[in-house]
């Protein structure tokens, strides 16, 4: 349930405008590439465990990483076309969505040395 959350609030805070808001005011270059990194890293992540905890481990964490891949792409780029299209302060940003897949395939990155670290350790022991 972890990932569908963490999806909720990636969408909601993807279509919401902060240029009423006191964020509006804060300046930092390139900073909300950095959060759609962190964005979508974080869902790769949260994604990979939930098929996995789902399936009881029955589908390898290869297939379940390029499923993830993938579906995290299509979404971010939905996103992106969305908050060009649906919104008036939010506009699609082609690096935006760069930031999102390299998010993603950081998150998978990360699951698969975690798991093949695990079975590394285990046939140490």
């Amino acid at each position: 349930m972890a990932f569908f959350g963490w999806m909720a609030v990636v969408t909601f805070l993807s279509l919401f405008s902060f240029s009423n808001t006191d964020m509006s005011k804060i300046r930092i270059p390139y900073s909300d590439k950095a959060v759609h990194f962190v964005f979508y890293c974080t869902a790769a992540i949260l994604g990979c465990l939930f098929v996995r905890e789902h399936t009881r481990g029955r589908t390898g964490i290869k297939k379940t990483a390029g499923t993830m891949l993938f579906l995290l792409m299509v979404y971010g780029t939905i996103i992106e076309v969305l908050q060009s299209e649906l919104t008036t302060t939010r506009d699609g940003n082609i690096y935006d969505a760069l930031a999102n897949t390299t998010g993603a395939i950081v998150g998978i990155w990360a699951i698969n040395f975690l798991f093949s670290r695990k079975k590394q350790l285990k046939w140490k022991q």
